[in-house]
């Protein structure tokens, strides 16, 4: 039998990881929050909640976030919180001041436990505690007991009620690129406005990588992506390699540009045509900068990163295929300093 204490020897990067992530929230929060306690009883309600999903189990991270940093969720005397599994959270790989913002975006000042949920029509749309960005009911069934939010499914409701409070359990992070029935954040007006069909695919993409497993590939996309259209007018047709749980959307912006347009080809191809060009070059957002198609065992390759899911997502102008992980980029980091 293996020895107990070395059973799971692998979660230790995990639980350090996640225990800076857990410090950052808790110090930026409280130098964030305001001088008085915005929510009569708010950390008594805060570490009841805390408590009613540790005894419920597979919510360990959102309730150590209640207790030691109750501001992050509760901004007035209502409050409703969607609370990620562990597992779930475990699975992404984002920096420590986008998980705070995660988080804040699972919160919504109104008290809404399922009762007041199962009232409210598919469309309905919940303001969060990150500015501009809303979450909306994309499914509503009473007879079957079952709401989706930002298309996420409530699987645990009414885990914690208690005053104007209610914490529900989800299944996973919720999509953070605004529904267009919510409208859209401040970026995404300034796209509309240009009443380009590819500005709103564009969009349409984020929104599909972010609720396919490619979350942080979405975030370091959406984050760049004003800068790709305004000096990318003629992109007719788009290639994009999604790695998941990427660790570059922690690099400063110049880098990050670099790095999400060396994932993007300015030509769309299909992954029966990339393998019929094998071991042709590949041009990308970065003049100079090519990828190389090969063979990975009996799969597809791109410069060594195996196509692990290909044709995810493919439309008239755009094609996404999904990676095993990010493309090296040491070259684009030293030719450019």
């Amino acid at each position: 039998m293996a020895n107990p204490s070395c059973s799971h020897w692998w979660h230790a990067p995990l639980y350090l990881a996640m225990s800076i992530t857990l410090a950052f929230i808790a110090v930026t929060t409280t130098k964030q929050s305001r001088s008085d306690n915005a929510l009569p009883s708010g950390h008594r309600l805060a570490f009841n909640a805390s408590r009613a999903l540790r005894l419920h189990g597979g919510f360990h991270i959102t309730a150590t976030l209640l207790q030691i940093s109750p501001e992050l969720f509760f901004s007035g005397p209502e409050s409703t919180v969607f609370a990620i599994q562990d597992s779930a959270i475990s699975n992404l790989s984002i920096p420590p001041w986008a998980m705070r913002e995660l988080l804040r975006f699972h919160a919504t000042p109104s008290a809404l436990p399922m009762e007041e949920l199962f009232k409210k029509p598919p469309g309905f749309c919940m303001n969060t505690l990150v500015d501009d960005k809303n979450l909306v009911i994309t499914k509503n069934d009473a007879e079957t007991g079952s709401v989706m939010i930002n298309n996420v499914l409530v699987s645990q409701p009414d885990l914690f009620l208690e005053g104007r409070v209610s914490v529900h359990g989800v299944l996973g992070p919720f999509d953070t690129i605004l529904s267009p029935s919510c409208g859209f954040s401040n970026r995404s007006s300034i796209l509309v406005s240009n009443a380009t069909d590819q500005a709103v695919e564009w969009r349409r993409i984020v929104r599909l990588l972010s609720s396919n497993g490619f979350v942080s590939f979405a975030i370091g996309l959406n984050s760049v992506l004003d800068g790709i259209l305004q000096e990318c007018h003629n992109l007719g047709s788009v290639t994009i390699f999604a790695p998941p749980n990427s660790g570059f959307i922690s690099s400063p912006s110049p880098f990050l540009d670099r790095i999400v347009r060396f994932h993007i080809l300015p030509q769309k191809y299909r992954y029966i045509e990339l393998a019929a060009a094998e071991k042709s070059s590949l041009r990308t957002l970065i003049p100079g900068y090519d990828l190389k198609i090969d063979k990975f065992s009996q799969t597809l390759a791109v410069n060594g990163v195996e196509i692990t899911a290909p044709d995810v997502f493919s439309s008239k102008n755009f094609v996404v295929h999904g990676i095993s992980r990010d493309f090296d980029v040491d070259e684009l980091f030293s030719s450019s300093k």
